[in-house]
């Protein structure tokens, strides 16, 4: 995302403008000029799409590998769902990184501090969601070719770094040495 915000900065609004001057024809005197210019904006959307579904598919697997942790019979189907059905998805994803970290058995003097982070986290990923989803599209965005722009990347940024200490607090819970069983009996 941050490739494709650079790249509709410096050369993107230009990029759309020239391909408005040719009437998106590709045989129209000017075209070879910007044929680098348009590759390199298609593989930065590919890299764009292709690594979002990437960094989806490993937080995913991370949170049912996590929800397998506290308890080895609970099952995959809760996460997708509660991830891809819509509606759904405004309000049980944070339900469940709750119900994970709970289940964690973390130190009780921390709930405070891990739902000010939870709820930091999800506020800022309805906020990136809502900027893309509702503002992009209402956005007059004339010469632009994604729409994006530095408010969207900095709440998408502020969305992930906050994601990431939630699955790094998880984690460091779920591994702390106290929770993990002895590999030798220990001795009376």
């Amino acid at each position: 995302m941050t490739a494709l915000v650079a790249f509709e900065e410096i050369r993107g609004r230009r990029l759309a403008a020239e391909i408005v001057t040719m009437g998106g024809d590709p045989r129209a005197p000017g075209a070879e000029a910007v044929v680098g210019a348009v590759t390199l904006f298609a593989v930065l959307m590919l890299a764009a799409v292709t690594t979002t579904f990437a960094a989806g598919a490993a937080y995913l697997t991370w949170l049912v590998r996590a929800r397998r942790a506290n308890k080895a019979a609970n099952p995959s189907g809760p996460v997708l769902a509660a991830w891809l059905l819509p509606g759904i998805n405004l309000i049980a994803p944070v339900m469940l990184v709750d119900e994970v970290w709970r289940g964690a058995r973390p130190p009780f003097d921390r709930r405070g501090r891990w739902l000010a982070l939870v709820g930091a986290w999800w506020l800022s990923w309805l906020t990136a969601v809502a900027l893309v989803a509702i503002r992009l599209p209402l956005r007059d965005s004339t010469g632009d070719l994604t729409g994006l722009s530095g408010l969207e990347l900095g709440a998408a940024a502020v969305a992930a770094l906050l994601c990431a200490c939630t699955v790094r607090e998880i984690t460091r819970i779920q591994t702390a040495p106290a929770r993990l069983p002895r590999l030798t009996p220990a001795i009376p």
